[in-house]
């Protein structure tokens, strides 16, 4: 946990996932991505489901669900998952906070290893029912009208069950701008890994927190040039990791990262046209 003015600040990482590095790195030759992760005999890569928890003077904001309980065995077994999933709700508590204080989810978008936590299946009633039954869901409109284009490209990724019954029962609402959804934690559109991501900030006496989720999966990732193959627009996500890691330098920022295994916060640095990250709380 750390402090971003009077707010509290933690990771709730939702295990660890393994992808392929290929995949993370994109064009990136293996011999140059190799020398700062090391694959394993499958070239897959440890990534963490990293969900972070804002709280505020009046709100408890969970940032992101993880990896939820609707990947089926086998998929599981290809990513070495857990073959049981361990419910977010009580890595929260274990966290020390009361998952019943959770008033409010932001999904930065609506691919399955950021929101299947939403919802948990109930399989006797043949239903998905909310996890955090006292919260409001937020999300991009466009985002959730993209997850239902069921394009080629990206389908795969998105679970219709992890938002569609808040969509329907009214806790999820779909927002069409940037905005702030409670006071100090805001949302912004951050397009390159798709067309409608967000990035989640908090601001609190001068201070900044950032949650730049897949424009900057890991601390691997700050070359802006080192774009994962999944990203639908690569030229997009350069320029927009460049503008805010731009800002995150120049204004400070403490930042965080949608799959980094083990940094969970870190200070984006300059020097010239390079970034970097010092100060990484572990």
């Amino acid at each position: 946990m750390t402090k971003v003015g009077r707010f509290q600040v933690r990771i709730v990482r939702d295990g660890i996932y393994h992808w392929d590095g290929g995949a993370m790195f994109g064009v990136v030759p293996r011999t140059l991505w190799g020398r700062k992760i090391s694959p394993d005999e499958l070239n897959r890569i440890p990534l963490g489901l990293n969900c972070y928890l804002i709280e505020t003077d009046e709100h408890t904001v969970l940032v992101e669900t993880g990896g939820g309980d609707k990947m089926d065995p086998k998929a599981r077994e290809r990513m070495k998952m857990p073959p049981r999933p361990v419910p977010l709700r009580d890595t929260i508590a274990a966290r020390g906070v009361d998952p019943e204080s959770i008033d409010v989810v932001i999904n930065t978008h609506l691919h399955w290893d950021h929101c299947s936590g939403n919802t948990i299946l109930d399989p006797s009633a043949g239903i998905a029912r909310a996890a955090f039954p006292r919260a409001t869901y937020y999300t991009r409109r466009a985002e959730w009208e993209h997850a239902h284009e069921r394009h080629p490209r990206d389908s795969v990724s998105y679970i219709d069950a992890n938002y569609d019954p808040l969509v329907e029962s009214g806790k999820m609402i779909l927002i069409d701008s940037d905005r702030e959804i409670v006071p100090g934690v805001s949302v912004a559109l951050a397009p390159g890994h798709n067309r409608d991501m967000m990035i989640v900030t908090a601001r609190s006496a001068g201070e900044t927190f950032c949650f730049f989720s897949d424009l900057v999966p890991t601390v691997f990732h700050l070359t802006p040039t080192w774009v994962p193959a999944f990203d639908l627009f690569p030229l997009q996500t350069i320029e927009t990791r460049t503008r805010l890691l731009e800002q995150a330098a120049r204004e400070n920022w403490l930042c965080a990262f949608g799959h980094d295994a083990i940094v969970s916060f870190a200070r984006v640095t300059r020097d010239g046209g390079k970034f970097g990250a010092v100060g990484e709380i572990l």
